[in-house]
């Protein structure tokens, strides 16, 4: 694995800690599902694990009115503890099981409570500032790819036991 060397204003996924942070976001982050505006926001936690694209959580005051729904299944994770699923909906468009949250989280991740993230392949756009956002390769990773960012980034072929 070769590093991508960061250029100003760019962070590397590489510098980012384990266990993750969580860190305050204020960009201006847009999405679009259906070609139904689904959330809108300048409030953000941006969760920043090594050798991911950061990873965003938007509050739930941020989603317009219907655009989620409770959805089966749950998930664990070592470090932000159980989490719950959420179908979004946009215009005529269901995307199943494409978000998430933490109804309690692990204490250092306290702040996430009522935020939702989601995986941006699952939307029709998502942006971050004005700029598109590159889903993280994957089927399982809900990191956000912009031009802030540079990898390698696991989920890409050949990552898995990364």
């Amino acid at each position: 694995m070769k590093r991508t060397p960061a250029g100003p204003g760019q962070e590397s996924v590489w510098d980012y800690p384990r266990p993750p942070a969580i860190v305050a976001g204020t960009e201006h982050i847009v999405v679009v599902l259906g070609g139904r505006l689904v959330a809108e926001t300048r409030a953000s936690w941006r969760i920043l694990e090594t050798s991911h694209p950061p990873t965003y959580y938007l509050p739930r005051a941020a989603f317009t009115a219907g655009s989620l729904r409770p959805a089966d299944g749950t998930s664990y994770c070592e470090w932000k503890g159980l989490a719950s699923y959420l179908d979004v909906v946009g215009g005529n468009q269901l995307a199943a099981r494409q978000a998430w949250y933490y109804p309690e989280p692990s204490t250092q991740y306290a702040a996430l409570i009522d935020h939702v993230a989601f995986y941006p392949a699952a939307m029709d756009t998502c942006t971050v500032d004005g700029e598109q956002v590159e889903p993280q390769p994957g089927n399982f990773y809900g990191g956000w790819i912009t031009s802030r960012v540079v990898g390698p980034f696991k989920g890409e072929p050949g990552t898995d036991y990364w």
